[in-house]
């Protein structure tokens, strides 16, 4: 590992978590020397990764950081075959949408289909949310054993007061998500928000995703025919990135 790169990354990490920093409130979080972080951010700021507001002299993301994320995107594949069927989920459903891919211990959403009432809705593209807390993030754990045996063995992190913390339960959850190929969460990552999700399958037999439905607590939980229509979803993508069947057992 470049440690040099490896302290790059840290820094946008960091500024990813919040819209605007002291320098030593980054070094803080990042425990290195407020000299070192200043370095680090000036070159990125050459890149366009960082901005420094000229008032408060804090330190933001900059432009070229949605420039890469939109590249990002626009090459996944996972994101153009699901877009049309995220839609016919949202319109069989009546609930909003999100497909999301696997980071470490979190999921990014790539596609959100809002939802179909024309309601005013936040566009969800790019944010991120616990995967131990997600429905979409348990879907992809439970067919990524690489992925959720580097769990730590200590508490997870907390969201809401009804976030699985205990790595037994959530392990047991994994399992269980195995022999449906069906993720749920009921308030674990925001209050009064709840989610249905099923896994993704590539050409090669991988989990590359997961899509599912975003449901008001008020209306949790959903039928079978919700819970049917999640997995249809999942399984027609999967078939359009040329998976062998679906789900896929985990190796």
């Amino acid at each position: 590992m470049i440690q040099s790169v490896d302290r790059a990354m840290r820094v946008l990490g960091v500024l990813r978590t919040a819209r605007r920093l002291a320098l030593s409130e980054i070094a803080t979080r990042l425990d290195l020397a407020p000299s070192t972080v200043h370095g680090i951010i000036k070159t990125l700021q050459v890149h366009g990764m960082v901005l420094q507001d000229q008032g408060s002299g804090h330190y933001r993301l900059g432009p070229a950081a949605l420039k890469l994320g939109n590249v990002y995107l626009d090459t996944l594949e996972l994101r153009s075959r699901a877009i049309t069927w995220a839609g016919e989920l949202a319109r069989g459903t009546g609930y909003a949408v999100r497909t999301g891919v696997l980071l470490p211990e979190e999921v990014l959403i790539v596609h959100h289909e809002p939802r179909p009432d024309g309601s005013r809705q936040m566009p969800e593209v790019g944010i991120v949310i616990p995967a131990h807390a997600s429905a979409l993030g348990k879907a992809i754990l439970a067919f990524s054993p690489e992925h959720a045996e580097s769990y730590p063995d200590g508490p997870l992190r907390s969201m809401t007061r009804d976030t699985v913390t205990d790595p037994a339960r959530f392990r047991a959850q994994l399992d269980a998500v195995r022999s449906h190929a069906l993720a749920s969460e009921q308030e674990e990552a925001v209050i009064g928000e709840c989610g249905l999700a099923a896994p993704i399958f590539d050409g090669y037999g991988t989990v590359a995703g997961a899509v599912g439905v975003v449901v008001p607590m008020l209306e949790w939980p959903v039928g079978d025919a919700v819970a049917g229509a999640v997995r249809d979803a999942a399984r027609t993508i999967s078939r359009e990135l040329g998976a062998p069947h679906w789900p896929v057992p985990p190796a």
